[in-house]
Protein backbone atom coordinates (compact mmCIF):
# COMPACT_ATOMS: atom_id res chain seq x y z
CA UNK A 1 0.00 0.00 0.00
CA UNK A 2 2.90 2.25 0.75
CA UNK A 3 4.61 1.97 -2.71
CA UNK A 4 1.15 2.62 -4.26
CA UNK A 5 0.79 5.84 -2.58
CA UNK A 6 4.37 7.15 -3.02
CA UNK A 7 4.19 6.06 -6.57
CA UNK A 8 1.16 8.22 -6.85
CA UNK A 9 2.39 10.78 -5.00
CA UNK A 10 5.27 10.97 -7.53
CA UNK A 11 3.23 10.58 -10.59
CA UNK A 12 0.92 13.61 -9.54
CA UNK A 13 3.87 15.76 -8.74
CA UNK A 14 5.55 15.41 -11.96
CA UNK A 15 2.29 16.27 -13.90
CA UNK A 16 1.69 20.28 -14.53
CA UNK A 17 -0.59 22.40 -13.50
CA UNK A 18 -3.03 23.54 -16.29
CA UNK A 19 -3.95 26.91 -15.61
CA UNK A 20 -1.15 27.56 -12.89
CA UNK A 21 -1.66 30.40 -10.19
CA UNK A 22 1.11 32.04 -7.88
CA UNK A 23 0.05 29.66 -5.41
CA UNK A 24 1.12 26.73 -7.12
CA UNK A 25 4.63 28.22 -7.52
CA UNK A 26 4.70 29.12 -3.75
CA UNK A 27 7.31 27.18 -3.06
CA UNK A 28 10.40 29.77 -4.76
CA UNK A 29 9.33 31.88 -1.99
CA UNK A 30 12.27 32.01 0.51
CA UNK A 31 16.11 33.01 0.85
CA UNK A 32 18.53 30.92 -1.04
CA UNK A 33 22.31 30.84 -1.40
CA UNK A 34 24.50 29.04 -3.60
CA UNK A 35 27.91 27.08 -2.18
CA UNK A 36 30.30 29.21 0.08
CA UNK A 37 33.83 28.68 -1.14
CA UNK A 38 34.00 29.21 -4.92
CA UNK A 39 34.54 32.22 -7.21
CA UNK A 40 31.04 34.34 -5.88
CA UNK A 41 28.71 33.53 -3.79
CA UNK A 42 24.91 34.26 -4.94
CA UNK A 43 21.91 34.71 -3.08
CA UNK A 44 18.14 35.00 -4.02
CA UNK A 45 15.59 36.33 -2.11
CA UNK A 46 11.71 35.68 -2.74
CA UNK A 47 9.00 37.37 -0.84
CA UNK A 48 5.59 35.20 0.08
CA UNK A 49 3.16 35.56 -2.37
CA UNK A 50 1.09 39.23 -2.10
CA UNK A 51 -1.29 41.09 -3.61
CA UNK A 52 -0.92 39.12 -7.12
CA UNK A 53 2.58 39.21 -6.99
CA UNK A 54 6.42 37.81 -5.18
CA UNK A 55 8.90 40.34 -4.99
CA UNK A 56 12.76 38.81 -5.51
CA UNK A 57 16.47 40.03 -5.47
CA UNK A 58 19.60 38.50 -6.70
CA UNK A 59 23.49 39.22 -5.87
CA UNK A 60 26.69 38.18 -6.36
CA UNK A 61 29.25 38.97 -4.05
CA UNK A 62 33.10 38.19 -5.08
CA UNK A 63 34.99 38.58 -1.89
CA UNK A 64 34.54 41.84 -0.72
CA UNK A 65 32.39 43.16 -3.55
CA UNK A 66 28.53 42.71 -5.16
CA UNK A 67 29.82 41.80 -8.85
CA UNK A 68 25.87 41.64 -10.33
CA UNK A 69 22.71 42.49 -8.70
CA UNK A 70 18.80 41.92 -10.00
CA UNK A 71 15.69 43.18 -8.99
CA UNK A 72 12.86 40.30 -9.77
CA UNK A 73 9.08 39.75 -9.81
CA UNK A 74 6.58 37.19 -10.23
CA UNK A 75 3.55 38.60 -11.07
CA UNK A 76 -0.27 37.60 -12.31
CA UNK A 77 -1.83 39.29 -15.67
CA UNK A 78 -5.06 38.91 -17.28
CA UNK A 79 -2.99 36.71 -19.60
CA UNK A 80 -0.43 34.91 -17.36
CA UNK A 81 1.96 34.93 -15.16
CA UNK A 82 5.60 36.54 -15.80
CA UNK A 83 8.58 36.60 -14.47
CA UNK A 84 10.28 39.72 -14.79
CA UNK A 85 13.79 40.36 -14.44
CA UNK A 86 15.77 44.05 -13.98
CA UNK A 87 19.43 42.78 -13.86
CA UNK A 88 21.28 46.02 -12.97
CA UNK A 89 18.32 47.42 -12.05
CA UNK A 90 17.66 47.92 -15.63
CA UNK A 91 14.45 49.84 -16.64
CA UNK A 92 12.16 48.66 -18.57
CA UNK A 93 12.55 44.75 -16.97
CA UNK A 94 12.82 41.70 -19.54
CA UNK A 95 9.26 39.44 -19.53
CA UNK A 96 9.37 35.73 -19.30
CA UNK A 97 5.88 34.26 -19.64
CA UNK A 98 4.98 31.23 -17.12
CA UNK A 99 4.80 28.25 -19.87
CA UNK A 100 5.06 25.09 -17.38
CA UNK A 101 4.38 25.12 -14.12
CA UNK A 102 4.18 21.83 -11.69
CA UNK A 103 4.87 20.93 -7.60
CA UNK A 104 8.34 20.93 -8.89
CA UNK A 105 9.05 23.15 -11.74
CA UNK A 106 8.26 26.25 -13.19
CA UNK A 107 9.53 27.38 -16.86
CA UNK A 108 9.38 30.82 -18.24
CA UNK A 109 10.06 31.36 -21.70
CA UNK A 110 10.52 34.75 -23.75
CA UNK A 111 11.36 33.12 -27.57
CA UNK A 112 12.36 37.08 -28.65
CA UNK A 113 15.12 37.27 -25.95
CA UNK A 114 18.70 36.88 -26.80
CA UNK A 115 19.94 35.16 -23.74
CA UNK A 116 18.36 33.29 -21.86
CA UNK A 117 15.64 32.52 -23.32
CA UNK A 118 14.22 30.44 -20.88
CA UNK A 119 14.21 30.63 -16.51
CA UNK A 120 13.42 27.46 -14.79
CA UNK A 121 13.47 26.64 -11.30
CA UNK A 122 13.33 23.28 -9.62
CA UNK A 123 12.36 22.61 -6.08
CA UNK A 124 14.79 19.58 -4.79
CA UNK A 125 14.76 17.60 -1.62
CA UNK A 126 17.16 20.00 -0.28
CA UNK A 127 16.99 23.58 -2.15
CA UNK A 128 16.32 25.13 -5.54
CA UNK A 129 18.13 25.11 -8.67
CA UNK A 130 17.64 27.78 -10.94
CA UNK A 131 19.10 27.48 -14.92
CA UNK A 132 19.23 29.63 -17.60
CA UNK A 133 19.78 28.77 -21.36
CA UNK A 134 18.77 29.28 -25.06
CA UNK A 135 15.69 27.04 -25.58
CA UNK A 136 14.91 23.58 -25.25
CA UNK A 137 17.89 21.40 -26.12
CA UNK A 138 20.39 24.29 -25.24
CA UNK A 139 23.41 24.12 -23.23
CA UNK A 140 22.79 26.38 -20.43
CA UNK A 141 24.26 26.93 -16.47
CA UNK A 142 22.40 26.16 -13.70
CA UNK A 143 22.43 27.81 -9.87
CA UNK A 144 22.19 25.09 -6.98
CA UNK A 145 21.16 27.06 -3.96
CA UNK A 146 20.43 25.41 -0.51
CA UNK A 147 17.84 27.82 1.96
CA UNK A 148 19.30 29.91 4.17
CA UNK A 149 20.00 29.64 7.77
Amino acid sequence: MLKLTLAALLLFTSFSVENPTLADISWISGDWQTAPGGRKQIEEHWTAVAGGSMMGMSRAVAGDKTVEFEYLRIEQRTDGIYYVAHPGARCPGTDFKLTSASATEAVFENPQHDFPKRIIYRKTDDGLTASIDAGEGSKGMSFVYKRMK
